[in-house]
């Protein structure tokens, strides 16, 4: 039998990360793995003002399943279990109740590289939105990325 499924896992996600091409500000900044779970939270900075926002939990579910929660903008929180992990450093979260996204993936290629996406069915076709970031000092302003 698999060991049971932890936050401990996506310790790597932990601090703070920028979204490469984008406004200063637009990224994710995530907490150490700590009683079970993982807070997050991500901004969209357009024209110089924070567009979207989203609170997430990273957390063992009642029925035992790691899973990604999310809260966009203020609406009611969406739950998505965790679909599939592929080695250490590829984790897939899936809610196929919901349109858009159905689908949220992590990636991490090294320290320092992130590789999220959220997939699903908008206006009718699957769409992928991709969302390459990098690891920055949580004290940076700007978008000059740590060293």
């Amino acid at each position: 039998m698999p060991p049971p499924d932890t936050v401990d896992k996506l310790a790597w996600l932990s601090g703070c990360w920028l979204v490469d091409g984008a406004e200063p500000g637009t990224g994710e900044q995530w907490s150490t793995a700590a009683g079970g779970t993982m807070l997050g939270a991500s901004r969209t900075v357009k024209g110089g003002k924070t567009t979207e926002f989203e609170f997430v939990q990273i957390r063992i579910t009642d029925p035992g399943q790691l899973a990604y929660i999310v809260q966009p903008s203020g609406k009611a929180p969406v739950v998505f279990n965790l679909l599939r992990q592929d080695k250490a450093n590829e984790f897939i979260f899936a809610n196929l109740d919901n349109d858009f996204p159905s689908r949220i993936t992590y990636r991490h290629d090294s320290q320092r590289i992130l590789h999220a996406s959220i997939t699903g069915s908008l206006k009718g076709k699957l769409t992928t939105i991709a969302f390459p970031m990098t690891r920055a000092r949580c004290d940076a302003v700007t978008s000059e990325r740590s060293r």
